[in-house]
C-alpha cells in the first residue's frame, strides 16, 4: 500500500512538519531522515522505540511505518520488570533511540540504533516495503491493571481509518497546527498527536512538558488545535481566572480536544465561561483507536463523548449480551464496537483475543455508557470498577463523580462500590476536599448528589484523601484506593 504520509513526498516539502522546543523538521527533512532510517531497518519485523518526547521518537516511528515494520513504543518511565516483559513478548530486532539517551539494563542485550534527524543523503522511497492494510503498524502495550501488559497489534488500516475519521469529525486539514504536551508511547500522544498532523500534511508543536505558558505561547503563535487530558484542562481551568493572556490564547483555537478520561463538567463550564470556546471530548482505547467524538460542526455537549465516528459501529448490550435498542439517556450497557479502527490481536495471546470479541465480531470494550435519544454517548465508567449494582439499580460511577465535582467544597472525587448486605453494593465516595480543615459532611454530599441525580445514587460512605492516585495519563487508579 502507499505511504500513510503523502506529504513526505508531496510538492510542499518545505512546509514545517515537527517542532520540539527549538528543534524542528520540514516535510522534506522528515522525509529524508525517515527514509534513511527506513532503509536501515527494512525487514526487521518489529523494532522497539525509546519513546521520549523528542524529534527522534517521531522520526523513528515514521521510519518504521515507511519501512513496513511494526514499531513498539516503550514508556521511558516503565520499570525493569515491565520492560522485560514487553521485550520478551514482542521480541523486537533492535531498539531505536536518540543519541545520548541512557537506556535501562532491561535493554542491554538488544541491538541499539541511534536515530539521526538530519539525513546526510536522501534515501530512495520504496513503498513496496509497506505491504497490506492489515499489516502491523504498531504494537502498543495496555496498562496491565489485571495482569502483565498485553500487546495490542494495531494494523495500518486502523491508523488510517481513525485519522481520516477524525479529520471528518474535526474538519482537520493541512492548514491546522497542533500543540500538545502528551507522552509519545500511547495512542493519544503518538497516533493522534504526531501521526495525525503528519497524515493531514499539517504540523505539530510538542511542548516537551505541558505548561499553560507553553499552550498560550503556541496558540498566540498560530497553533489552531490543542490536545490534552483532563488533568491538563483542569490546570488550565484553575489558571484562567488570573491569566487573561491564556484565556485570549485559548479563544484563538479552532478546536480544543480532551481525551483518555472524562473531563468534569465544571471544568468544561469554567473554560467556556473564560474563553468562549468549548472543549470537544472523544472516546477511544488502545485496542480500538478512536470510536466516537463530539463533532466540530455538532452540538458541543459537556459530559458526552459525542457520536460514533464514520465507519464505526457502536452498540450497548445487557449483561447477557442482548443489544439495548432504546436510547433513553438512562439505560446503562456495555459498549461494543466494530469497524476498521480495531486492532487485530493481542500479541501471543489467542485466548485473550478470542475473549475480547463476540461471535459476530464486536469488540467488548468493558466501558459502560448510556445513549441519549439523538445518539450521543455518555460514558459512566468501566465494567470492572465503575459499574455499581445497588438496590436493584445499575449505576455508573462517572455520573456520581461529576455531580460531586459540582460541589464547591470538593476538589477531586472518585466513586467505587463495596459489598452491602442490604443493597448488594453501596456507593462509596473518595473525596479530596477543597479545604482539608473543613471537609463537606457525608450528609451534605449525599443530599447534593440526590438532588442532582436520584436518591439511590447518593454515596453512603465518604473517605477523605489528600490526593487521588493517578497514572501518567491522569486516570484515577481505583484499584489503588483503600480504606484509611
Amino acid at each position: 500500500m502507499s505511504s500513510l504520509f503523502p506529504a513526505l513526498t508531496g510538492s510542499r516539502t518545505d512546509r514545517p512538519a515537527l517542532r520540539f522546543g527549538d528543534r524542528s523538521l520540514t516535510y522534506g527533512e522528515l522525509g529524508a531522515a525517515a527514509g534513511a532510517l527506513a532503509a536501515r531497518i527494512g525487514g526487521a519485523g518489529r523494532v522497539a522505540v525509546w519513546a521520549t518526547p523528542a524529534l527522534e521518537t517521531a522520526v523513528a516511528v515514521v521510519a518504521a511505518l515507511e519501512a513496513g515494520v511494526a514499531a513498539v513504543p516503550l514508556n521511558p518511565k516503565s520499570g525493569e520488570k515491565e520492560l522485560g516483559h514487553i521485550l520478551t513478548d514482542s521480541a523486537p530486532a533492535l531498539v531505536l533511540a536518540a543519541p545520548g539517551d541512557e537506556l535501562p539494563l532491561a535493554l542491554r542485550d538488544l541491538e541499539r540504533l541511534d536515530v539521526e534527524v538530519q539525513a546526510t543523503e536522501p534515501a530512495p522511497h520504496d513503498h513496496d516495503r509497506a505491504s497490506a492494510d492489515d499489516d502491523p503498524a504498531l504494537v502498543v502495550y495496555t496498562s496491565g491493571t489485571t495482569g502483565p501488559p498485553k500487546g495490542a497489534v494495531i494494523p495500518r488500516r486502523a491508523v488510517a481509518a481513525t485519522l481520516d475519521a477524525l479529520a471528518d469529525a474535526w474538519q482537520w486539514t493541512g492548514d491546522d497546527v497542533l500543540v500538545h504536551g502528551l507522552p509519545l508511547f500511547h495512542v493519544h500522544g503518538l497516533v493522534l498527536g504526531i501521526l495525525g498532523p503528519l497524515r493531514r500534511g499539517g504540523s505539530v508543536r510538542h511542548l516537551g512538558r505541558f505548561s499553560t505558558e507553553g499552550v498560550a505561547r503556541e496558540l498566540h503563535d498560530g497553533a489552531t488545535m490543542l490536545f490534552g487530558v483532563p488533568t491538563m484542562y483542569h490546570r488550565i481551568a484553575q489558571t484562567l481566572p488570573d491569566d487573561p493572556d491564556l484565556a485570549k490564547a485559548l479563544g484563538r483555537a479552532r478546536v480544543l480536544v480532551s481525551g483518555s478520561a472524562a473531563l468534569p463538567v465544571h471544568d468544561h463550564e469554567r473554560i467556556t465561561a473564560a474563553t468562549g470556546r468549548r472543549v470537544i471530548e472523544r472516546y477511544g482505547m488502545t485496542e480500538t483507536l478512536m470510536n466516537t467524538s463530539v463533532r466540530a460542526d455538532g452540538e458541543p455537549r459537556a459530559g458526552t463523548v459525542g457520536v460514533p465516528l464514520p465507519g464505526v459501529e457502536l452498540r450497548l448490550v445487557e449483561e447477557d449480551g442482548a443489544p439495548i435498542t432504546s436510547y433513553d439517556g438512562e439505560t446503562v450497557g456495555e459498549i461494543q464496537v466494530r469497524g476498521p479502527n480495531l486492532f487485530t490481536e493481542y500479541l501471543n495471546r489467542p485466548d485473550a483475543t478470542a475473549a475480547a470479541f463476540t461471535a459476530d465480531g464486536w469488540f467488548r470494550t468493558g466501558d459502560m455508557a448510556v445513549r441519549d435519544p439523538d445518539g450521543y454517548v455518555r460514558i459512566v465508567g468501566r465494567k470492572a470498577t465503575d459499574l455499581i449494582k445497588s438496590g436493584g439499580y445499575k449505576i455508573g460511577a462517572g455520573e456520581i463523580e461529576n455531580a460531586l465535582l459540582e460541589h464547591p467544597a470538593v476538589r477531586e472525587a472518585a466513586v467505587t462500590g463495596e459489598p452491602d448486605a442490604d443493597l448488594g453494593e453501596r456507593i462509596v465516595a473518595w473525596i479530596v476536599p477543597a479545604d482539608h480543615q473543613a471537609p463537606p459532611t457525608v450528609e451534605e454530599l449525599a443530599d447534593h448528589v440526590a438532588s442532582r441525580l436520584a436518591p439511590h445514587k447518593r454515596p453512603r460512605v465518604v473517605h477523605y484523601l489528600g490526593a487521588l492516585p493517578r497514572n501518567d495519563m491522569g486516570k484515577i487508579m481505583k484499584r489503588a484506593l483503600t480504606r484509611d
